[in-house]
């Protein structure tokens, strides 16, 4: 049987292995590795990471999955205008099972799709309103929670280029709660964070910023679970295209790290080492 190859672009080098273990840093064993990802829509991740997921899953990586609004605004003919959120959280669970993510390890928080603006931050709201957890409402308030409560090693989010403001405002406010979720701020939301985790970008609609650092070169195995896990959103019309242009592509999956770290001046202080006095 094939086995997928796994690719990592490091300082001019390219490397590859059989194993995830060998080309993501600070591995820490697959038993302790939490992968989260993160979509705006629920077929984000299916369309932009499903093989990532099911090569985790494989190793024996924990993955839990966060979809962050309701799909409301999915609706391909006038009839499922009030049954659409429900039709794709159906559509979504079979997806996500044939990747391997349990569905137990997957959140829906809610919000309402393509009107993510006014969600940004973090806001006390009235008892029953929909995405409220723990007495507060917004992105930050959520991605914070889910971060503490799964405590993951590694957080997938999509790429800051792709041009659905959902998508954009999904990877500022997740990056964001990063920060919270490691502090003492909103206590009532779990324990912080010991450690943050890394951070990818991966792509669903629109290229790269720069090239990508990880390359999953998969079997035709996992290409068809991902095929199937898209095919499954059988409410959205358009997806037999989808479909299509990825079998043409062929097993290949690619992310990029991206360089998330709190400011320390003493980062910089190496590149001012050598100044020359000019003084007279």
């Amino acid at each position: 049987m094939s086995q997928a190859w796994y690719y990592r672009r490091d300082n001019g080098q390219t490397i590859r292995s059989r194993s995830l273990d060998r080309v993501f840093a600070d591995w820490k064993g697959a038993e302790n590795e939490r992968w989260l990802l993160l979509a705006p829509h629920d077929d984000d991740i299916v369309i932009g990471a499903g093989m990532t997921a099911v090569a985790a899953a494989q190793a024996g990586v924990t993955v839990y999955a966060a979809v962050t609004t309701d799909g409301r605004m999915g609706y391909c003919n006038k009839s499922q205008l009030r049954t659409i959120s429900d039709i794709r959280r159906q559509e979504t669970t079979e997806a996500f099972e044939i990747l391997g993510i349990l569905e137990k390890n997957l959140t829906w928080l809610g919000y309402p799709d393509c009107n993510l603006t006014m969600f940004r931050g973090r806001r006390f709201e009235t008892v029953g309103y929909p995405t409220i957890e723990n007495i507060a409402s917004g992105l930050q308030n959520s991605y914070t929670r889910i971060l503490r409560k799964c405590r993951p090693t590694r957080v997938f989010i999509p790429a800051l280029t792709d041009l659905h403001p959902d998508h954009q405002l999904v990877h500022r406010e997740m990056l964001i709660s990063l920060f919270h979720a490691q502090g003492n701020i909103w206590p009532e939301l779990g324990t912080p964070l010991a450690e943050v985790p890394q951070v990818y970008e991966y792509a669903c609609y629109c290229d790269f910023f720069d090239t990508p650092d990880y390359r999953i070169e998969g079997t035709q195995e996992m290409l068809q679970k991902k095929l199937d896990s898209i095919a499954a959103y059988r409410s959205q019309e358009q997806i037999a295209t989808i479909v299509e242009g990825m079998r043409a592509a062929g097993p290949s999956e690619y992310f990029r790290a991206y360089p998330f770290r709190f400011y320390n001046p003493l980062s910089y202080e190496s590149a001012f080492a050598n100044a020359e006095t000019i003084d007279d």
